[in-house]
Order: structure tokens, then sequence, then C-alpha cells
């Protein structure tokens, strides 16, 4: 009896243990390890989640790039469309001043070339009057006979 006595009790004890294990460490460790389940489950779930919202992030990212850039080559464009007007206006200006210039300075030839026709006729018809007079060996009144310098003027 000894044995079955042994055994019994080695049963019995082991049937306590499982009960108590039972009732008080199982419980908790289920608790805790459900809990462990739903944290990694949550976790994952939040991983998911984030990758999802990062490859939107980086969609916009794209997105916005992309504006971004399409509104830098329109500036740009604009920009050199502007440069092209500023240059086409400055080259007009440009024009136009050297063609007040030419006109201003062909103005003051043709008055210079003016003036000194009419210099030269005045010295040609004083020449006139001095070699009249040489030759006539007289004085000519330039006043009494100023139909004939004029004349003589228009002439030359």
């Amino acid at each position: 009896m000894s044995i079955n006595a042994t055994l019994l009790g080695q049963a019995i004890s082991f049937a306590l243990f499982v009960w108590f294990c039972m009732k008080f460490v199982w419980p908790p460790l289920m608790n805790a390890i459900e809990e462990r389940q739903k944290k990694i489950a949550d976790g994952l779930a939040d991983a998911g989640r984030a990758a999802k919202d990062l490859e939107l992030a980086q969609a916009k990212a794209t997105e916005q790039l992309k504006e971004a850039k399409a509104t830098a080559n329109e500036i740009i464009e604009q920009a050199n469309k502007r440069k092209a007007q500023i240059v086409e206006e400055a080259k007009a200006e440009a024009d136009a001043e050297r063609a007040k210039i030419i006109a201003q300075g062909q103005a003051e030839i043709e008055s210079e070339r003016n003036r000194v026709k009419d210099d030269l006729r005045k010295q040609v018809a004083s020449l006139a009057v001095i070699g009249a007079e040489k030759i006539l060996e007289r004085s000519i009144d330039p006043e009494a006979h100023s139909d004939i310098v004029n004349k003589l003027v228009a002439e030359i």
C-alpha cells in the first residue's frame, strides 16, 4: 500500500497543483498572453495603417513636387518671355533713339551747309564787288546796286 498511497498522494498533489494552476496561475497567464496578442495585432494594424499613410504621403509629396516643377517651369517660361519682350523693347527704343540722333545730325549738317553756302555767297558777292571796283577803278555802292549784287549772289 505504500506505493499506492504514495501514488495516490502524488496524484492528489498533482491534481491540487493543476487545480491551483488553473484557478490562480493560468487565468493571469492567459490574460497576459491575450493582452500581448492584442498588442501585437494592434501594432500590426498600426504598422499597416502607417505603411498606407506613408504611401499616401509619398504619393502626395510626389504630386506636390510635380506641381512645384510645373510651376517653376511656368515661371521660368514667363521670365524668358518677359526677358525677350524687354530686349525687343530696348532694341526698339535704341532704334528710335538712333533714328532721332541721325535725323538731328542730318538737320545740323543741312543747317551748317546752308550757313556755309550763305557765308560763301556773301564772300563771293564781296569779292565780286571788290573785283568790279578794281576793274572799274571806282567805288560801287553796294546799296545802290543791290539788285545787281543780289542777282549775282543768286546766280552763284
